[in-house]
């Protein structure tokens, strides 16, 4: 083949092969892999709550134990300065927090004044979908009172407990955190040992309205200002008929304060006492820029009577000498 046909042939070549990839359909393109989920969608939280305080190695040791097992999981706190032995300033805290996380998470609560005894390690689910791993001790009591139980289990499974002889006054340790990290971790709970058909119920102090008012209880501190947590609602206080600004008298274990309804602390001067409305939707007694408890010596816990707007406490005045 002489040069002259050689040229010839090369676009002749080119257009046969862009005849056959023309007759072709067009390659289908692969979709996108979908993004992958944020790592805190998707990894399990434990929410731990103790009366161990901060000043030992008690919280660090259950954290450890917890990271051994379930490595990946959100290990977040209420608190560990609960009252020591209070369950039930423990169940109060229980049911302020639990709102705010969503189903499947695992509430670790450690508040055991009967450690050792024949008082259950159970495992509780609510109808909500969360867990809580705690004593039988009543301090569940309030949030499944809202939420509903679903079921609740006894913590007998060896597998569950720490592989080492359990004590008898660490079950922190040995029982609770190594439940709660194996169940984040996505253990079977209903393996966890047999059905507890009924729990210890906590007897929580309600107030009481009468016709002169309503009889309440300092049932806690607002630490650290030191402001008075009352077990009276905020749909009774509105029912005796005070609106903000109004002066009200209170008596505290018997003896008569007055100070102002207040929507907020600086609604008076610093050092000033005021009545409000907490975040919790209770009465709370408080001075703006001070500590309440320490100032009056008040402690919980203590009487409190707020009377009808209309028939105040009457104040006995001081008898002359004569």
């Amino acid at each position: 083949m002489n040069s002259h046909m050689r040229v010839l042939a090369v676009p002749a070549v080119l257009l046969a092969l862009f005849a056959v990839a023309c007759s072709q359909s067009p390659a289908t393109k692969e979709p996108a892999a979908p993004a992958a989920a944020p790592a805190s969608a998707t990894r399990p939280t434990i929410v731990f709550m103790t009366d161990f305080g901060t000043a030992n190695d008690a919280v660090a040791i259950c954290r450890a134990v917890i990271d051994g097992i379930a490595p990946d999981v959100r290990l977040t706190d209420i608190t560990h300065q609960v009252t020591p032995f209070s369950i039930e300033e423990a169940s109060r805290f229980l049911y302020g927090v639990t709102p705010y996380y969503p189903a499947g998470t695992v509430f670790l609560n450690v508040i055991d004044p009967g450690v050792g005894t024949t008082r259950k390690a159970i495992i509780a689910k609510s109808k909500k979908g969360q867990y809580f791993v705690a004593p039988d001790n009543g301090l569940l009591t309030p949030v499944l009172d809202r939420d509903g139980l679903d079921s609740a289990r006894e913590i007998t499974n060896q597998s569950w407990m720490i592989q080492a002889p359990v004590s008898s006054t660490f079950h922190g340790r040995d029982i609770f955190s190594p439940a709660a990290a194996h169940l984040a971790a996505g253990w079977d709970f209903n393996l966890v040992g047999p059905v507890v058909p009924q729990l210890v119920r906590l007897t929580i102090k309600a107030s009481t309205s009468t016709e002169k008012g309503i009889d309440g209880e300092v049932i806690g501190l607002d630490d650290p200002f030191g402001s008075l947590v009352t077990n009276i609602p905020v749909e009774d206080f509105k029912k005796l008929g005070y609106v903000v600004g109004d002066k009200v008298t209170v008596q505290i274990n018997k003896k008569p304060v007055t100070m102002p309804y207040a929507k907020t602390f600086m609604d008076v001067a610093v050092g000033d006492t005021l009545l409000y409305i907490d975040s919790r939707g209770r009465v709370g007694i408080a001075v703006n820029q001070g500590n309440y408890s320490k100032k009056f010596n008040i402690e919980p816990p203590a009487t409190v009577f707020i009377p009808n707007k209309h028939t105040p406490i009457k104040i006995a005045k001081p008898v002359k000498k004569h």
